[in-house]
């Protein structure tokens, strides 16, 4: 088994934490990983993707050129990365601010309220968290009690009061 994924977004939008988190949780599962971020010099707003391929087996480099599973937050990302994902590949499309549909008819489409979703929650910015659920529910890449409790190490200390809401997040989408 080897699964290539691609997350894509601008800065801002969780894209690297989603990512990140999976890796961890592939990790901690036993499963062989690798991570690689990629933003511009700007904090918020600017370009934001990252690569994690999870594999049975040694992964010899980091880099893809296709890409199984791909996550679009943003219209921006579906337009130029569409294009990596293999026939039969799943895309995740964040709905919410992506009004275009995707454009090819040989793959699998998951459209994604997260934005209008976390808002429900009570805060917009656990958008990635209730996509993050979708991609975990979906592709089965890492149990869900895996990623709980990553989850619930990536929100601890100063950060424990954001526990709940992003813990709720991951199990708004039931896809």
């Amino acid at each position: 088994m080897k699964v290539k994924m691609f997350f894509a977004g601008s800065g801002g939008q969780g894209i690297l934490a989603i990512g990140q988190m999976i890796a961890k949780a592939a990790m901690l599962e036993g499963k062989e990983v690798t991570w690689l971020p990629s933003y511009g010099p700007e904090m918020r707003g600017g370009t934001a993707n990252c690569t994690v391929i999870v594999s049975d087996k040694p992964i010899p480099c980091p880099l893809i050129n296709e890409t199984d599973v791909l996550v679009a937050m943003n219209l921006p990302s579906l337009l130029k990365f569409e294009p990596l994902l293999v026939p039969n590949g799943t895309l995740f499309i964040n709905s919410s601010i992506v009004s275009e549909k995707a454009k090819r008819g040989d793959i699998s489409v998951i459209d994604v309220p997260a934005n209008e979703m976390a808002r429900e929650l009570g805060n917009e910015k656990a958008a990635n968290m209730v996509m993050l659920g979708a991609i975990v529910r979906k592709t089965g890449i890492v149990g869900m009690d895996t990623i709980r409790e990553e989850t619930r190490h990536m929100f601890s200390g100063r950060k424990e009061q954001f526990l709940p809401m992003n813990l709720a997040a991951l199990d708004v989408y039931k896809v």
